[in-house]
């Protein structure tokens, strides 16, 4: 019996060597770098690049209907990126994905087939850091309205030499320092447009 099985047990892979310090900070930088691409604001700010040039007329902003209309667009966007925070999806009994808003309560299923029981929705709910995401999500969207040349000319037709500089500087430091909040601090949320993470 014993040798029956001796073959057996040398055939087994070997043991993965344990990961050095070094290879775990470089594995979560990477892990992090990859949650970024779900809490940048990219479908508010595509939508924005496209409907800047017409709203603004190029950055000339002729009345003040058009400075009103790029407002509104602006205001639309950031609430956009500030809802989208809070979107989630999971995966149904039948595989089917589903989509929700997370709520104080849990998750709230959008198309209304449930799916999710109360201990599993509750797993869901609105936390904290939830709200510091959307708003740090607002903060990166502001700054690229900020750069965009067509809203400078729209609002800050001839900017001083300081109001230049802050408008160059300011939207690159806001985007730094939101992207590392971002990688220290991931999201466990998956909304809409992402692929599913394991819970």
């Amino acid at each position: 019996m014993e040798n029956s099985q001796a073959p057996f047990l040398e055939n087994q892979p070997p043991a993965k060597p344990p990961k050095t310090p070094r290879q775990k900070v470089v594995r979560k930088a990477f892990k992090g770098t990859a949650h970024l691409s779900k809490l940048l604001p990219t479908g508010s700010v595509l939508t924005f690049q496209f409907l800047s040039p017409i709203v603004t007329h190029d950055g000339k902003c002729r009345s003040i209907v058009s400075q009103g209309a790029t407002a509104a667009v602006l205001a639309f966007c950031a609430a956009t990126c500030f809802a989208m925070s809070f979107t989630d999806s999971f995966r149904d009994e039948r595989g089917k994905v589903r989509y929700g808003v997370a709520t104080f309560r849990g998750l709230w299923v959008v198309d209304g087939s449930g799916g999710l029981t109360p201990e599993e929705a509750a797993d869901y709910r609105v936390r904290l850091v939830d709200f510091v995401h959307a708003f740090l999500s607002i903060a990166i969207f502001a700054a690229v309205a900020m750069f965009d040349k067509n809203v400078v000319g729209c609002f800050w037709p001839s900017p001083s030499e300081e109001a230049l500089e802050i408008l160059t500087a300011l939207p690159v430091t806001v985007g730094v320092v939101c992207g590392l909040f971002f990688v220290m601090f991931p999201t466990r949320r998956h909304g809409v447009g992402f692929p599913l993470s394991r819970r």
